[in-house]
């Protein structure tokens, strides 16, 4: 085979392989924009039920994420729940990474309720975290929330020691964010 043989069979093949990334480019950005929306209102329905859960009141929650200057990052969101309190959308590091948590914290300060919105920790130990029996626990919860072996009154789940002190320190944050709140 030639030389200039070699150089064109090159050339339609750097053609192909072009027009088949084109095509399959412009099909996942159609899936997306036709996904997107879904998507969106799927989440905006999952942190909605997870504000009814943890505090629930009879007027609208209204995000104050703006007027929070607690300055931890952590914090990812604000919502005022009327004259009820506060419902803190925060995140802390556990065992197979963030742990993002939605925590009721009613107008005494106290805890109302922890709802697990996400995590990629181990199932069937850190992702027991979601169990709505372990999470009772949290209601009435003020200060400095800990486990009961680093001396506070969270039991710990089984085998789950780091994803029970990331619940615990973000239902502190939740707290502390709360009571800046005013």
């Amino acid at each position: 085979m030639s030389t200039e043989k070699k150089q064109d069979s090159s050339a339609k093949l750097v053609l192909v392989l072009f027009a088949i990334s084109v095509v399959t480019a412009l099909l996942l950005g159609l899936v997306n924009m036709v996904t997107a929306p879904v998507i969106a209102a799927n989440n905006q329905r999952v942190a909605d039920e997870a504000k009814a859960e943890v505090l629930p009141t009879s007027g609208e929650y209204v995000e104050v994420t703006d007027q929070y200057t607690g300055g931890d990052p952590n914090v990812l969101g604000v919502y005022q729940a009327g004259e009820d309190g506060y419902v803190v959308e925060i995140q802390s590091s556990g065992f197979g990474g963030m742990v993002k948590m939605m925590v009721g914290v009613g107008a005494d300060g106290t805890c109302t309720g922890v709802s697990i919105t996400g995590h990629s920790e181990t199932s069937g130990l850190g992702a027991n975290a979601t169990d709505a029996t372990w999470r009772e626990q949290f209601k009435g919860a003020t200060g400095d929330v800990k486990v009961t072996k680093d001396n506070g009154t969270i039991d710990a789940l089984t085998g789950a020691t780091i994803t029970s002190r990331a619940v615990c320190s973000g239902v502190t944050a939740a707290l502390e964010a709360a009571a800046s709140m005013g």
